[in-house]
């Protein structure tokens, strides 16, 4: 048996009963538990690889906490090699939608800025239906990023496409 504390809900629960995103208190602290949460994990050498807002419980008193570690790995040996097929569409990374099977705390790290961007606006920020809509919808909205186009070429899945400029 497993016992776990009691949630009210989660955090996308949350942010479809607000109206335009988070009030800046509440986002700072929403925030600030996030990365503080987050940082215990990588700190501890686990990936969690699945933040999204389903996945962060949050409590009427304002308490936020990571959920669901199905997805979860230990990580630090030079060189491991993971699967790309994590993290719900939205708020996976570009270079793991390329196929990248080397990645870090960076693959946390991206879903948090895409978190935040939703809890400030109140709703998703790339909201692709496959990966390759999703690539293009990142590029148009942050600009293709030609400034070093090598890094993409030892990607699986990496395509060109066309160059959006950077806003």
């Amino acid at each position: 048996s497993l016992v776990f504390e009691y949630l009210d809900q989660d955090l996308k629960m949350h942010l479809d009963a607000c109206d335009g995103g988070l009030d800046i208190v509440t986002l700072k602290s929403y925030l600030q538990q996030l990365l503080t949460g987050l940082a215990f994990c990588h700190q501890n050498f686990v990936l969690h690889r699945d933040l999204k807002p389903q996945n962060l419980l949050i409590n009427s008193e304002g308490d936020l906490k990571l959920a669901d570690f199905g997805l979860a790995r230990a990580f630090g040996i030079h060189g491991q090699s993971y699967t790309p097929e994590v993290v719900t569409l939205w708020y996976r990374s570009p270079d793991v939608l390329m196929g990248s099977r080397n990645y870090s705390t960076s693959i946390d790290m991206w879903s948090v800025g895409c978190i935040f961007a939703e809890m400030v606006n109140g709703a998703p920020l790339f909201t692709g239906t496959s990966v390759e809509s999703q690539i293009d919808i990142m590029y148009r909205y942050l600009g293709t990023p030609i400034g070093d186009m090598e890094w993409n070429l030892d990607l699986p899945n990496f395509k060109r496409g066309p160059i959006y400029p950077t806003p």
